[in-house]
């Protein structure tokens, strides 16, 4: 019998062809993980889209230009503009919630929860002002389906602060006390957003927190609330709508995704390895695609390994980076 012993199985090498293969990205996960880029991009144009243009003028042209994918592509996801800006609210909110939420669920008094939820919900929008003026402004004017969604958001809330706040005594509150400041707070961020020259959101964190325990609490809490200490926000000063540097503009075909997915699977490869794990035969097709990341800023080249006459050696850029990573996060690219 031959000695078999010194000889590496496909299952146990860990640095072959066979384990490389294994981490490779499959042509249905290829087209997959493509249409997720394509849908971040398109909400994250629909956000730039209602800031700048205002939500009731968003058209699928200035969308479909904007995040660089064909008008095809844009209905093969969404329905149409109501249904993009109704899927973009969503993910908006949802953002926005995990934070919030996870503030207000730490232990503590009601008054303690609700002052560390409304701190991350103005921190968050000192820091994202494109996102806070989507969400408080500029759906508004973008259609009643958001508007419906809207307030049932704002109901939930709503439901959840006069629930609690009932919880610290037994005194009877009016059934408005908890939509009134829900509205306060809404109404006041609105006009906040549209100062000409804003200050940071987080300098109304106790004003509106002595508006929200004063028909709770009574007047001392109330005025305990506007004495509070003020941690200052590490969020950056609102600059205004256009601060976040511009994305690369490029349209994501599937051999483009792929070429990328294969850099980010294996750093450090050649063209000859980059088209293996892309699956694309034409090598040149993929010198071509490299060159096109490359001039995009996605991806670059060792600079070592060039000036010795070996082979390219692919990384993606810190652009590439967030690119490829904008998949699980769609609105990361707002």
């Amino acid at each position: 019998m031959a000695d078999t012993s010194r000889a590496p199985s496909k299952k146990t090498a860990p640095n072959g062809r066979a384990a490389r293969a294994k981490r490779a990205p499959g042509k249905s996960d290829g087209r997959r993980r493509l249409r997720e880029i394509q849908r971040a991009r398109i909400l994250a144009a629909a956000v730039h889209a209602a800031c700048e243009r205002g939500g009731r003028d968003v058209t699928v042209a200035y969308l479909v230009s904007r995040a660089g994918v064909s008008r095809r592509t844009f209905y093969e996801i969404f329905e149409g503009c109501d249904d993009c800006l109704l899927a973009t609210f969503d993910e908006c909110a949802a953002s926005v919630s995990e934070e919030v939420l996870a503030a207000y669920e730490r232990p503590g008094r009601w008054r303690e929860k609700l002052r560390a939820a409304l701190m991350t919900l103005l921190t968050l929008f000192d820091r994202e002002p494109q996102l806070a003026r989507f969400l408080v402004v500029e759906t508004l004017a973008a259609g009643p389906r958001v508007l419906r969604r809207r307030q049932q958001v704002l109901t939930g809330i709503i439901t959840a602060i006069d629930r609690d706040a009932i919880g610290e005594n037994d005194k009877v509150f009016s059934p408005l006390s908890a939509e009134a400041f829900v509205g306060a707070v809404a109404s006041v961020i609105h006009g906040r957003l549209l100062d000409v020259d804003p200050v940071p959101l987080t300098n109304l964190v106790n004003p509106l927190m002595s508006t929200a325990v004063l028909p709770y609490l009574g007047l001392a809490a109330a005025r305990r609330e506007l004495q509070m200490p003020v941690a200052a926000s590490s969020a950056p000063f609102r600059k205004g709508l256009t601060d976040r540097p511009e994305r690369p503009q490029m349209r994501l075909t599937y051999r483009t995704v792929r070429t990328l997915e294969a850099v980010a699977v294996e750093p450090g490869s050649s063209n000859r390895r980059v088209a293996e794990v892309a699956g694309i035969v034409d090598q040149g097709q993929v010198s071509k695609l490299l060159a096109r990341l490359q001039k995009l800023g996605l991806v670059e080249k060792d600079k070592a390994g060039s000036s010795l006459g070996e082979s390219n050696a692919w990384t993606l850029t810190p652009a590439g980076e967030e690119v490829h990573d904008s998949i699980a996060s769609p609105m990361s690219l707002v």
